[in-house]
């Protein structure tokens, strides 16, 4: 998915919510383990230490464990080494899983891989399940954090009365932002008429947020829902902006009326992208697909939004082969600045930036420059240390992830640089009125050719 917040925590949010020191009248401050320090489990666990809670972080390997603890991260998040540095007291990893064994409340938080086809990889999590369990003290809690299907949970052989499973918030490039300050917990129980645990009570409560108790099906199918809606404004968004392109319409333009309108909201996700990419979304598309076969209801509007996802992702390369490369010499050279699939992580699941370099083929020489994307995750291209050397004598410049520094680029310099004066940037991150006065025709999404 791309978008997102592309900054720190906002102060305004670090004033309104402290963190708690003290628990309810009787009530002792459990403690907190997160098997799994993976992307997911990492930023989750400094959350809960921010607010003053003891955690027990375990690590796969003493390898992993000692890099934790000596403040090297194996994941790139805005705001989590300063956060990680501030809760060095509270946080404590280890390769023992023993260690989980004083816990009151044990997460299972490791990333859930998906295939090409969406489908997820469970193992990881059944076998830290099978490591975990025997571990657990007699009363405490075990809670699935990672993002499985509905039925997992109430299958696993636990007392149910000790098992939950919550939706969890993590989001590429948001996750410290999410995890610390998350909008509501969703929370699956065997029965949701009875009252949280007061450990879990006392945990959730600290983050002074709604929390919303159901069955355990309903919980792992709510996190599926969210982002199934999310894809309808993210399918209708990018419907309609390649509508305003063909028509003359701006569809920046038309964002405000929908944001005003009671029905929509000012927050929907209205901002046109190349397609679904990271993985979380396609594997709940997937997700859902299968269950539709399986229980015979119908699912092809699942199955429109995952042919319109891919439609959108190759809106670069239709750019460019329609418009752009009948005017240019032959074996012309490209720039393409971001690789990851969107801002502030060094992802590349399903990103644009691949899908464009597929189609481009052997066509064109290519420089590539992305700010956190290492030379050996994609060997095959020439990498180049910064933006303007990647754009160095290009016919064309393609924007296929919109990190932050992109948006600086001196207009005047890439004139100086670039041999050509194509730019295909879906997200305007550059200021169209002066792309124009250079001379520079500029494509964006959802804007017609030559228009402010």
């Amino acid at each position: 998915m791309t978008g997102g917040f592309t900054g720190h925590l906002d102060a305004s949010l670090l004033k309104f919510r402290e963190p708690r020191e003290t628990m309810p009248s009787g009530v002792t401050k459990p403690v907190i383990g997160f098997a799994g320090m993976t992307h997911l489990g990492l930023t989750s666990a400094v959350a809960v230490a921010d607010l003053g809670f003891e955690v027990v972080g375990f690590a796969e390997t003493e390898e992993e464990a000692s890099r934790l603890g000596r403040g090297k991260l194996p994941v790139m998040e805005p705001d989590l080494p300063e956060m990680l540095s501030g809760n060095k007291k509270r946080l404590n990893f280890s390769a023992q899983v023993s260690d989980l064994g004083r816990a009151d409340i044990v997460y299972i938080s490791v990333d859930v891989p998906t295939d090409d086809e969406g489908q997820s990889d469970l193992t990881q999590i059944r076998a830290l399940l099978d490591r975990v369990m025997p571990e657990l003290g007699p009363d405490a809690l075990l809670v699935i954090l990672c993002q499985v299907p509905p039925g997992f949970t109430r299958a696993l052989d636990f007392p149910t009365e000790r098992l939950f499973y919550q939706v969890e918030t993590l989001v590429f490039g948001r996750a410290i932002e999410r995890a610390r300050y998350p909008e509501r917990y969703i929370v699956g129980c065997a029965d949701a008429t009875r009252p949280l645990p007061e450990s879990y009570t006392a945990l959730l409560g600290a983050f002074e947020c709604p929390i919303l108790p159901m069955r355990y099906e309903s919980a792992e199918l709510a996190k599926i829902s969210i982002n199934c809606c999310l894809v309808a404004s993210v399918s209708t968004a990018n419907t309609l902006a390649e509508l305003c392109e063909r028509i003359g319409a701006d569809w920046s333009e038309i964002v405000p009326a929908l944001k005003l309108d009671r029905r929509i909201g000012q927050y929907s996700y209205l901002t046109p992208g190349l397609g679904l990419s990271g993985g979380n979304l396609e594997r709940d598309l997937a997700t859902v697909i299968r269950f539709a076969e399986a229980k015979d209801t119908d699912a092809g509007v699942v199955e429109a939004w995952l042919t319109n996802s891919k439609w959108r992702k190759d809106w670069p390369f239709r750019t460019y082969r329609d418009l752009i490369r009948p005017m240019i010499r032959a074996a012309p050279r490209l720039a393409v600045l971001g690789l990851a699939y969107k801002e502030n992580t060094h992802s590349l699941k399903n990103a644009p930036s691949l899908a464009l370099l597929e189609n481009l083929g052997g066509d064109a020489e290519i420089m590539a420059y992305d700010p956190v994307v290492q030379a050996d995750a994609l060997p095959e291209l020439t990498h180049c240390e910064s933006a303007l050397e990647a754009c160095r004598e290009a016919d064309v410049l393609f924007l296929t992830t919109p990190w932050p520094e992109f948006r600086k680029l001196n207009i005047s310099r890439l004139a100086e640089v670039m041999r050509g004066r194509a730019v295909v940037d879906p997200y305007g991150l550059l200021d169209n009125s002066a792309a124009r006065s250079m001379g520079f025709a500029h494509f964006v999404l959802g804007r017609p050719l030559g228009s402010d």
